[in-house]
């Protein structure tokens, strides 16, 4: 009974509602659901202070993260600039699933983000948006998928697909949710909230602790209230694949 109970805390996928303390004796290749080995990594946010509060150090790479938020998650794209910026140009896919907005082209270009690794998917329903965000996380070609779940509901089991899909090559999932989903259970590695103006408060992260509210720094490149996310005319420059969904 003692070593199944240790090999369920090993597992990167359990939640363990801990301080880092307490799971010094983890190893930095636990098991994950799959069975394949996965380090617990982490790749910096670009926000020292964020980073601090991080159990990983920065955004947990081999899960999901979930975002909180009251404006589908317009007032939290910024945050993620820096990592963006860092993944541009390595020759992997940056997918928006389902955004409300298109994002616009020349602010990400004068952050100095290749066009040409964006990719913009349209699914056409529920079903669609599923099955894109799994095909996109289990592709070695993808850096970060961002998806926008909006304030639909969904089973945990369908969120849990997500978190191992992404965990299947370790790809960051950013997933924006409705302030709807903080009553709901999730498997997500890491869950926070956008509480105001370039602030947010980690909810829930594996290994670790919630924290109160954490400013972010006030400069120009957080881009959080910038009306350039939400002008609704696309540029060609921007990939865009309205018909990705499953084959017949």
């Amino acid at each position: 009974m003692n070593y199944l109970l240790e090999d369920i805390f090993r597992r990167t996928d359990t939640w363990r509602g801990m301080g880092q303390s307490h799971t010094a004796f983890l190893s930095a290749n636990a098991l994950s659901a799959n069975n394949e080995t996965h380090a617990l990594e982490g790749i910096e946010t670009g926000f020292a202070t964020l980073d601090a509060q991080l159990y990983n150090r920065g955004w947990p790479l081999g899960g999901s993260i979930e975002v909180i938020s009251e404006q589908c998650g317009l007032d939290a794209m910024g945050i993620f600039m820096p990592i963006m910026k860092k993944q541009s140009g390595l020759g992997r896919w940056q997918v928006f699933i389902d955004p409300p907005y298109t994002p616009y082209a020349p602010l990400l270009a004068g952050e100095g983000i290749d066009l040409q690794e964006i990719m913009l998917v349209h699914p056409r329903d529920r079903e669609e948006l599923l099955w894109s965000t799994e095909q996109a996380l289990r592709s070695k070609t993808c850096g970060v998928v961002f998806v926008w779940l909006g304030a639909t509901d969904y089973r945990y089991s369908e969120l849990r697909k997500i978190q191992l899909a992404a965990a299947s090559h370790g790809t960051l999932a950013v997933l924006f949710r409705s302030t709807e989903a903080l009553s709901q259970p999730s498997p997500a590695s890491l869950r926070v909230q956008m509480e105001g103006y370039r602030q947010l408060k980690i909810i829930k992260q594996r290994g670790g602790c919630q924290s109160g509210s954490i400013p972010l720094p006030f400069d120009d490149t957080l881009h959080l209230n910038s009306p350039a996310w939400s002008l609704a005319d696309p540029s060609a420059a921007l990939r865009s694949r309205p018909e990705l969904r499953p084959s017949a």
